[in-house]
């Protein structure tokens, strides 16, 4: 259930997760409350506004609450440095961390295909997998947008939810080693997702590495493609539409 749902029912209970949807896979790691693992990363991977405020005291009784692993483990670690930062900090941070620097963009899709028409593409694929499923992410938001990915495979499972994060593996990945390059409590929580996903297989490593260092794919032709990112150029200019990303005062 997503922090909109908790807040329009009045509910200041645990964050709750139905049971998640056993996959067939047979690489699949066993971690324990999966599911609400994933569910606090879709969290805690967004922006920290009024209503993620709302929503301090359930994330922290649902950290508490999970049994003994290492992604429990490294969610905890994260919450104890991210409680200990006033708002205004955890809103700076977050936008320096995310929004400042395309190789730590949350939207998946730009990864696989970068500013190319294929990414349009793949964007539809993201919300015929949610309806088929009745998932119904707010419309302002982009599908393809990391915590709401988290959210959908914490609600269908490893079989189903699951599967649109393994596609998109490298680009998790890609964003998993910027982030060891910069100082953040943040990669603590891509650490949870890589475990609860388990490691990379040779093939993606070399994979993810040749994404890191080539980048994402560019359109050739026709750059002024509404999938540009929106009149800004270059690897460290701010990557998604400005409704979707805060300036940097955290707004």
């Amino acid at each position: 259930m997503n922090a909109q749902a908790l807040k329009a029912q009045g509910r200041k209970g645990p964050v709750s997760i139905p049971l998640f949807r056993r996959s067939k896979r047979k690489d699949l790691v066993e971690v324990p409350d999966r599911s609400d693992i994933l569910a606090l990363c879709a969290l805690l991977l967004g922006y920290p506004d009024d209503e993620f405020d709302f929503l301090r005291d359930d994330i922290s009784k649902a950290i508490d609450g999970l049994s003994p692993s290492k992604p429990a483990k490294l969610l905890a670690q994260f919450w104890d440095q991210f409680s200990g930062q006033s708002r205004s900090d955890a809103r700076r941070h977050y936008v320096a961390t995310f929004d400042m620097r395309r190789q730590c963009s949350l939207f998946l899709t730009y990864y696989l295909h970068g500013d190319t028409r294929q990414r349009g593409m793949s964007l539809l694929m993201f919300k015929q997998r949610y309806r088929a499923y009745g998932f119904n992410p707010p419309e302002n938001e982009l599908p393809d947008y990391l915590p709401m990915v988290l959210e959908f495979a914490a609600n269908t499972g490893p079989g189903v939810g699951e599967g649109l994060l393994r596609m998109h593996r490298n680009g998790l990945e890609a964003i998993h080693d910027a982030l060891k390059a910069r100082d953040t409590m943040y990669l603590l929580v891509f650490d949870a997702i890589s475990e609860v996903l388990g490691p990379v297989t040779a093939k993606q490593r070399a994979e993810i590495d040749e994404l890191v260092l080539a980048g994402p794919p560019q359109e050739t032709i026709g750059l002024e493609s509404s999938l540009t990112p929106y009149g800004m150029s270059g690897p460290d200019a701010p990557f998604g539409p400005p409704e979707f990303t805060c300036n940097t005062k955290g707004q």
